[in-house]
C-alpha cells in the first residue's frame, strides 16, 4: 500500500462521515488491502463502511472473505449469512459460505423438525421482488378498473377484466409479502462465534452442560432470559447459552 493510499484510508477511517466517493475509494482500497493479504487492513475499512451505513451484499462478501482468509470461520459465516439476507446471490457468495461451513468443528446430525410450509416459501422468494410484485399489481388494476369508468364500449370491458386480474394477482402477492414481514419479525436466527459456547439445561450458571458448538453454527433464537438465550441446533436440539457468544444475522 503506497504512503498516499495509507493517509487516505487513515483520514476516511477517522471521520464520522463519509460521502459516497469517500466511501468508494475506502472500498476499494479496502479491497486493495485483500489483495495484497494485509487482511487486517482490509476488514477494518469493510468494518468502517458497515459502521457508516455503507454496507450491502458486496461490502459484507468481502469482509466474510477477509475473516475466512485469516481462519475466523464464524465471523466468515456470520459476514456471508448476512450477504444472503441483504439480497446477495452470486455464487461466489454461495461458494464460500459452503467453504466457511466446511471448516465448521461441528457437524451436527439427526433430523430436526420440519420448517413450516410458510416458512420455506419466504426462504425460497425475494422479499424485495414480491413487494415490486405486489405494489405493481395493486397500483395497476386500480388504474384499469378507473379506465373501466373512462372507456366506453368494448374496451370497457377490457380494462374491467385486466383490472379485476391484477387485482386478484395482487392478493396472493400480498399474502407472501405479509409471510415475509411475519418471518422477519418472529423467526430469528444467529450463527456462533465464541470459541465453544456451552448450552446448558437452564439460563443459569450453576446449571448443567447440555452440549457444546463452535464457531460457524447457524441456530435459532427461541427466547431469551436475562445474559442467556435460548437456542435451537438444526438437528432440533435446544439449550441455553451466554448471548455473547453468538451473534444474529
Amino acid at each position: 500500500m503506497s504512503a498516499f493510499t495509507a493517509v487516505l484510508v487513515a483520514t476516511l477511517l477517522g471521520q464520522g462521515y463519509y460521502s459516497p466517493e469517500e466511501a468508494q475509494a475506502l472500498f476499494q482500497q479496502a479491497n486493495e488491502a485483500y489483495y495484497q493479504q494485509d487482511y487486517a487492513a482490509a476488514q477494518e475499512g469493510y468494518e468502517k463502511l458497515l459502521e457508516r451505513d455503507f454496507g450491502g451484499p458486496d461490502v459484507l462478501y468481502n469482509l466474510g472473505t477477509t475473516h475466512l482468509a485469516r481462519g475466523d470461520v464464524g465471523q466468515s459465516v456470520l459476514a456471508f449469512e448476512r450477504a444472503r439476507r441483504a439480497g446477495g446471490h452470486a455464487p461466489d457468495l454461495d461458494a464460500n459460505l459452503t467453504l466457511a461451513r466446511a471448516k465448521q468443528l461441528d457437524k451436527v446430525v439427526g433430523t430436526g423438525p420440519e420448517e413450516p410450509f410458510v416458512q420455506r416459501v419466504v426462504y425460497a422468494t425475494d422479499a424485495n421482488v414480491v413487494g415490486w410484485v405486489f405494489l405493481g399489481a395493486w397500483l395497476a388494476g386500480f388504474v384499469f378498473l378507473l379506465l373501466y369508468r373512462l372507456l366506453r364500449g368494448g374496451l370497457r370491458t377490457g380494462a374491467a377484466w385486466v383490472g379485476g386480474l391484477l387485482l386478484l394477482a395482487s392478493v396472493p402477492a400480498g399474502a407472501l409479502l405479509a409471510a415475509h414481514v411475519w418471518v422477519s419479525e418472529t423467526v430469528h436466527e444467529a450463527v456462533v462465534v465464541a470459541p465453544t459456547l456451552r448450552a446448558r439445561e437452564f439460563p443459569r450458571d450453576e446449571a448443567k452442560v447440555s452440549f457444546e458448538v463452535h464457531p460457524g453454527l447457524k441456530v435459532r433464537l427461541m427466547e431469551e432470559t436475562g445474559r442467556y438465550v435460548r437456542i435451537r441446533l438444526p438437528n432440533g436440539l435446544e439449550g441455553w447459552a451466554e448471548r455473547e457468544g453468538i451473534a444474529e444475522i
